[in-house]
């Protein structure tokens, strides 16, 4: 096993690596391995991480990735999809990531459910921390405590849960957008900004700073 500073060390490599890379159905398997293996130090994942594994819904459809061992299920996007935003399905219905991976969960025996749902776009990077003035960071350190007291109060509900789209706790959620507002602020973006902006931005900032060094 690695130590922090290795893992540490390692990706940074690795996110150096996949910057800009991306591609839902031939890098997801190739970036989850890696992941395991370069960063974490993972020997032989492919004895309990599964790829493409069949979710019998009214027609066959396959989970990205599932960990059965930690109970893990991963829904995979392509580089810069909103994981926020429905897509349509085969039959018709609009499913963000999230719920798509929730109907898979719902096609396997219980003994399989996940405790724990990912969805990812393959935005691995190492994101330009803000500079923020005392103010500020007093404000980003409050909201971010915010956000665990509010879980914590659901101890027994897994991330799952507690992040569904729809049974989101409240306070949860209320905790969620002040600490965004704290962050925008900090980055000294527009509160009107969309993810996708948020997201072109801090590429942009990334990109600045690596070309310095």
């Amino acid at each position: 096993m690695k130590t922090e500073k290795q893992q540490a060390k390692e990706a940074a490599a690795f996110a150096k690596r996949w910057e800009g890379r991306g591609y839902e159905k031939g890098d997801s398997q190739v970036f989850w391995t890696e992941l395991l293996t370069e960063v974490y130090g993972v020997e032989n994942p492919s004895s309990f991480i599964k790829f493409e594994q069949q979710a019998q819904l009214d027609h066959t459809s396959f989970i990205d990735v599932m960990i059965p061992s930690t109970k893990v299920m991963i829904e995979q996007k392509s580089l810069g999809k909103d994981l926020r935003t429905p897509i349509k399905q085969s039959d018709g219905t609009m499913l963000n990531p999230f719920q798509q991976a929730q109907r898979y969960m719902m096609a396997l025996p219980v003994s399989q459910h996940p405790r724990w749902i990912v969805t990812c776009n393959i935005v691995y990077n190492n994101f330009p921390w803000p500079n923020p003035n005392e103010e500020q960071r007093q404000k980003i350190e409050h909201t971010a405590q915010a956000i665990l007291d509010a879980r914590a109060k659901y101890a027994d509900s897994s991330l799952a849960d507690l992040y569904d789209p729809v049974l989101m706790p409240p306070e949860l959620r209320k905790a969620h957008q002040d600490n965004d507002r704290a962050m925008m602020q900090a980055y000294g973006f527009s509160l009107k900004m969309t993810e996708s902006d948020c997201v072109a931005a801090l590429f942009q900032m990334y990109a600045e700073q690596t070309e310095k060094k």
